[in-house]
């Protein structure tokens, strides 16, 4: 996994274009206009996510269309696994709990 990853998602206004970028492959233009940025902004932006290996370029006539790459996403769900199970685990003793502790309140209501 790569820290360049993380770095470039760190900052809202690439994150918000990752997002835009879920749907369909959009021109530097159209990611400009749905955020309310500049070009020269929304392209240094890009520049980011490109060299950190998110999006990548394609030249289509007089346009640049970026595209999300699915594989540094896919290695990031992949870390987080591990720490999903950690939780699950804890929210399924949590659960366990919580239920012997309604169980018990429900025995006690019961000879009130």
């Amino acid at each position: 996994m790569n820290v360049q990853t993380f770095s470039a998602l760190a900052e809202p206004n690439r994150l918000a274009i990752v997002d835009l970028l879920l749907d369909e492959p959009l021109p530097v233009g159209e990611i400009a206009g749905k955020l309310k940025l500049n070009q020269s902004q929304t392209s240094k932006h890009l520049r980011v996510l490109t060299e950190a290996g998110l999006v990548v370029v394609q030249p289509l006539a007089n346009r640049r269309i970026y595209k999300l790459r699915p594989e540094p996403l896919q290695e990031i769900d992949e870390w987080l696994d591990s720490y999903r199970r950690i939780w699950d685990s804890r929210m399924d003793r949590l659960e366990d709990y919580l239920n012997s502790v309604q169980t018990v309140q429900q025995k006690n209501t019961k000879f009130d």
